[in-house]
C-alpha cells in the first residue's frame, strides 16, 4: 500500500507547514493545495465531511470567520465551508479515504507504518 497525500491548508498557516514540514522530513511525497487560491471543490469537501463532521471543520476561532460575522448569524455550514475555504480549520490531511484535521503526526505515523 503506498501513500497518497494531499494537504489542504494555506501558506501564512503554521500548522499547515509544519504538516508540510512533517511528511518531507520523511521523503514522502505530497501534493498542497492552498485553499486561499484554489478552493476546496465541493466533492472533495464532501469526500472529508464523509470522514469528519462539518461542525468540526469549522474554524470557529478563525479571522475568517470573525470577518463574515458568522457568530451572529444561522447558516448552513456544508455550504459556507464550500463556498469560502478559507473557513476550514488546517490542515486538513488526506490520504486516500483516511482524512485528518489540524497537525496529527501521530496519525500520520500509523499511516506510513501502514504502508510499508
Amino acid at each position: 500500500m503506498s501513500l497518497n497525500i494531499q494537504i489542504f491548508g494555506t501558506k501564512k498557516c503554521q500548522d499547515t507547514r509544519k504538516a508540510e514540514r512533517y511528511f518531507k522530513e520523511r521523503g514522502i511525497k505530497y501534493h498542497f493545495k492552498d485553499l486561499a487560491e484554489f478552493g476546496i471543490s465541493k466533492g472533495e469537501f464532501e469526500n472529508i465531511a464523509a470522514v469528519i463532521p462539518p461542525e468540526e471543520l469549522i474554524n470557529r476561532d478563525g479571522q475568517q470567520f470573525k470577518k463574515r460575522n458568522l457568530e451572529y448569524i444561522k447558516f448552513n455550514i456544508r455550504e459556507e465551508l464550500v463556498a469560502d475555504a478559507l473557513l476550514l480549520k488546517t490542515p486538513l490531511v488526506r490520504n486516500g479515504r483516511k482524512v485528518t484535521c489540524g497537525f496529527v503526526p501521530e496519525e500520520w505515523k500509523k499511516w506510513i507504518d501502514e504502508s510499508k
